[in-house]
């Protein structure tokens, strides 16, 4: 999959406050005066951080008298680029991060997180993957409570997330998001979701493992990630037909088993008109399978 946003489609893409239901989570904060912030990294170590005129920001501990300089976000006429902090790999020191707005709606950012060790600042380099969305990263926010950092983007009329974890200190794609081609009314004759809400967009979230090997897959509404770990929900739905057949894959022709109307079932994924179900049968367990969605024509 080709990601949906390129380093060089994202400066001419647009930054922005990301959509509320999207931002579940708190930003870092920025420094009231964005050229230049003081932070305590930990007790008894204090941080400097200045932006220089070149694109580049000096940045310095009380430590030592040394001083780096190290590249900061940009924006397109070189100028706008921010100050903050935050715990970014969640080893109880505040790391510097420099963002920038790019295009009105998409916000890059730059992290360097602390080194204990050496006192000094490295970069935190941004995985590479075809799944990922948003390449590089994009108003990035990390979550504590589950150890990961989320990313997200805009292209066109729509918000797309990264959701990363480290090992060691790696960071790695731990969920993606791609659209969920469904036809609604196809969708509706064989099942009938539960709450529906107008302003909901499903997509089909993966999980992977550091490897790059993918674990599973749930469709799920764009707007509320799934940070926690796996199994991941499925969109909720009941059976509509009074027998609906299910299938070990899609593209299959033949097969013994079969829903029963008003079973409830979660939504895992989508392939070429067909819908992968998960329905927790009370004796057996989950049961997983295929149905095919009926053609419109």
């Amino acid at each position: 999959m080709t990601p949906l946003i390129s380093t060089s489609r994202c400066r001419s893409a647009a930054r922005g406050l990301l959509i509320a239901a999207v931002s579940l989570l708190a930003a870092p904060a920025f420094a009231a005066d964005d050229s230049q912030i003081r932070f305590e990294v930990t007790a008894g170590v204090s941080a400097y951080a200045r932006l220089l005129g070149d694109g580049s920001v000096e940045v310095g501990t009380n430590r030592s008298k040394d001083r780096q300089v190290l590249a900061a976000s940009t924006d397109e006429e070189g100028g706008g680029t921010r100050l903050g902090h935050a715990d970014y790999n969640f080893d109880g020191y505040q790391d510097l991060d420099t963002s920038a707005t790019l295009g009105q709606v998409n916000e890059s950012v730059t992290v360097y997180l602390y080194e204990p060790a050496s006192g000094q600042f490295r970069a935190l380099a941004a995985p590479e993957a075809p799944e990922i969305s948003c390449e590089g990263f994009w108003s990035l926010t990390p979550d504590p409570a589950t150890r990961t950092l989320s990313s997200s983007c805009r292209s066109g009329p729509m918000w797309y997330s990264d959701i990363y974890r480290y090992q060691g200190r790696q960071v790695y794609l731990y969920r993606s998001m791609r659209n969920a081609f469904l036809d609604t009314e196809a969708l509706a004759r064989v099942l009938a979701l539960a709450e529906v809400d107008d302003a909901e967009i499903l997509t089909v979230w993966s999980t992977w493992d550091a490897a790059g090997k993918r674990l599973e897959t749930a469709i799920w509404n764009a707007f509320d990630p799934p940070l926690k770990d796996a199994p991941m929900p499925g969109r909720s739905a009941s059976v509509v037909p009074d027998k609906l057949l299910l299938y070990s894959k899609a593209g299959d022709t033949s097969t013994k088993r079969y829903l029963l109307k008003g079973d409830r079932v979660e939504l895992l994924d989508e392939a070429d008109g067909w819908l992968q179900l998960r329905y927790r049968n009370p004796r057996r367990g989950p049961v997983l399978g295929w149905v095919r969605l009926p053609s419109n024509e």
